[in-house]
């Protein structure tokens, strides 16, 4: 730890340097917001789902260059999950679900992006 100083001195320096500033989208009606939902399930557990909540005034997000919603699912563990079709219409409600969990456990997150830009 004997280059505490010199980290501290660097890290003024950069955070001064123009640029050094939090990103911003150059065009405001491509900026998104997201909502997720996760869970957790044991081996053998049953099949889950969660729901995704709407933000007032938003619309899901389309991959850039695409129509397709933009959206992600990132999971840990032996499952199959998906966004359900049948309970999801992507205007007014979102459904997120898994299979049984066949590892020791499991870990979901389906996230959503919204467009937000004409509220």
């Amino acid at each position: 730890m004997k280059n505490w100083p010199f980290m501290l001195l660097m890290l003024i320096v950069l955070s001064a340097l123009p640029g050094a500033a939090h990103a911003q989208p150059m065009d405001y009606s491509s900026a998104t917001t997201e909502q997720s939902c996760s869970f957790g399930m044991a081996k053998g557990e049953g099949s889950q789902s969660c729901l995704i909540h709407i933000p007032t005034g938003c619309l899901v997000a389309h991959i850039p260059g695409t129509t397709k919603p933009w959206t992600t699912i990132s999971k840990g563990g032996k499952t199959s999950c998906r966004f359900d079709d049948r309970a999801t219409d992507w205007k007014t409600k979102i459904t997120g679900s898994c299979d049984p969990c066949k590892s020791d456990h499991c870990s979901v997150q389906f996230i959503v992006r919204f467009d937000c830009s004409q509220q």
